[in-house]
Order: C-alpha cells, then structure tokens, then sequence
C-alpha cells in the first residue's frame, strides 16, 4: 500500500503548494485555508480520477438489472434443474453482454484508495516525532510540521471531538452533523429513484443503509480528527452531486414493468386499458358492425299480400299514368 499512500501523499502535497502561493501562509478566519482547501481538492481529484470506473460499474448494474425478468423467469422455469439452469444464464448473459462481476471490479479499484486516503489523514498527528516516519511517504519535515499545525476556523485538524477543547469540539460537532446528513441524503436518494424492495430481506437491507450508516458515523465521528471528518463530508457532498447525474443520466430500469408480465393487472381481461375502444384491431374482432346496431324502430315491416288480391291501383302525382292498369 505504500505506493497508494505516496500518490495520496503527492496530490495533497501539490493542491497544498498551490493553494500557498495564491493564498499565502496568513490564516483568515482562524483557518489554514491551503491545508483545508488542499484536503477539498485531493478528494475531488480522487473521485474526477475514479469517475470513469465509476461510470462502468453504473453501467455494469444497470445491464444486470435490465435482465433482472428473464433471470428470475429462468428462476422459476428451472427450479429443480441447477445445471440447466447456469447453463441458460450462462447464454443469457453472453448474449446480452453482460457480466456479473464486472460491477463489483471498479469497487475493488476504489477501496485501496479510500484506505489510502484515511492513513494519509491520520498520520498526520503530533504524537509523530521521528524523522523517518514524518518523512514517510516523500514528505518533508517542514511540510509535516505545517499540516499538524494548520488549523480549520481555529481548531486543529489533527484533533477530534474526544481529544480537544470546546473550539474543537464545536467545530467537529458541526462537521460530524453534516456529514451524517449528507450520508442520509445520499441514500435516501437513492432509494428514492429506485423504490423500496419487495422482499423483506432487501427492504431490510436498505433500512440498514438508510439509518444505520448514518448513525454509525455519527457514533464513529467521534473518534475521528476534524481533518478526516472533513474529508467524509467533502466525499458525501460531492457523491451527492455525483449521484443525482448518474441517476438523470443512467436512469433506473423501473420495477413496475420487470413485474408487468407477470402481473394479472396486465391481463386483457382485467385491465381496463384492454378495452375495445383501445385497439382497432381487436375492435373489429370482438364488437359488431356499428351499422348492424340501428335501431330496430327505424324498420317499417311490410306485410305480404292476400292470396288473390288484386293488386292496389296507385296513382301518380303530376304527369304520367298509373302504374297498374
């Protein structure tokens, strides 16, 4: 892992110098804005370099969700035969293009990094007074010395809630708030495009994600020094934004129309949308000629003639002779 903490290290260690130089050394409002705003723009880096992995596991989930209906029909048509049953996923998949496991590969690329991220956070921490391990990672000591001392709206960010005074504590407090809602959000988000699941051990599951998630961080935040919980809330906000484009820009495959085929609403004879008036086609089968519907009031019968009756002189209006003589 020490390439990863390296390259972690570098990054911060770049948006640092370059914040300094525009910026300057002198605090304002009590904050080491390069350190702060270095901290900002090595996540936002980060998450620009791992958005296109990001986008193939988006894309990988949505082809498996696409062909959710035919796995779970397959499921069903195949539930005593396991080896015929991976056989015919087998073909579905080769021919849909779709894999399995390719949605799970970009998440393996992101986790060294994120693990990356938080050991370079927490290493910087006063109680690190060796040469060699404050100049781990290409680190100068000048530099080391910097970062411990910087300060965000005059609270160290290399204390915590548990381990500083009461500026300190505000000021983790507040961060550790937002990062807590923004996790909230984001799940909720989330769950808001998708739906609730059906079944009670995936509805339990998003429960978890929803509430637990974010009460377990506000438990842990606690623990965590005010520079780590600000790369958390820079992380959330920016997955927040993030995520609301994925969702316009890869939608979700709606539930109500993997379920449609199945469902005895759908059926002609049930759903109202079925009717005759809806298609022609089924208009013309099932529904007499409108012509054959008339009135029957509208046709005068006629009666037949006697049996040896003369035929009825009739007389001509204006000009011309009778028509029977």
């Amino acid at each position: 892992m020490e390439p990863v903490y390296s390259a972690i290290s570098a990054i911060l260690l770049f948006w640092h110098a370059a914040w300094q130089r525009l910026l300057g050394d002198l605090p304002t409002l009590g904050t080491s804005w390069a350190w702060v705003l270095g901290i900002v723009f090595l996540v936002v880096t980060v998450r620009v370099a791992l958005f296109p992995v990001i986008i193939k596991q988006v894309r990988s989930q949505r082809a498996t969700q696409r062909v959710q209906p035919q796995v779970k029909a397959l499921q069903e048509k195949h539930k005593g035969d396991r080896e015929t049953l991976q056989k015919e996923l087998g073909e579905l998949f080769r021919r849909e293009k779709v894999s399995p496991l390719a949605q799970f590969l970009p998440m393996l690329v992101q986790i060294p990094v994120v693990i990356g991220l938080l050991h370079v956070l927490r290493h910087l921490r006063p109680d690190v007074t060796s040469e060699a391990s404050r100049t781990l990672y290409g680190w100068t000591l000048t530099q080391f010395g910097s970062a411990v001392q910087a300060k965000m709206f005059s609270a160290p960010i290399v204390e915590g809630f548990t381990t500083g005074d009461l500026a300190v504590k505000l000021v983790a407090a507040v961060l550790i708030l937002v990062m807590t809602a923004t996790t909230y959000l984001s799940t909720r988000q989330m769950i808001g495009k998708s739906g609730w699941a059906q079944d009670e051990p995936a509805r339990t599951v998003q429960r978890v994600m929803l509430y637990g998630l974010p009460l377990s961080l506000l438990v842990s935040g606690v623990l965590f020094p005010i520079g780590v919980v600000l790369y958390w809330v820079t992380q959330n906000i920016f997955a927040l934004g993030q995520q609301a484009w994925i969702l316009r820009r890869y939608p979700l495959p709606p539930v109500a129309a993997a379920s449609a085929d199945s469902s005895p609403a759908s059926s002609p004879a049930s759903s109202p949308s079925s009717s005759p008036s809806s298609s022609p086609s089924s208009s013309s089968a099932s529904s007499p000629d409108r012509r054959s519907q008339a009135p029957k009031a509208l046709v005068t019968p006629v009666a037949p003639p006697k049996v040896g009756a003369k035929p009825a002189r009739r007389k001509q209006r204006g000009y011309g002779r009778s028509t029977a003589r």
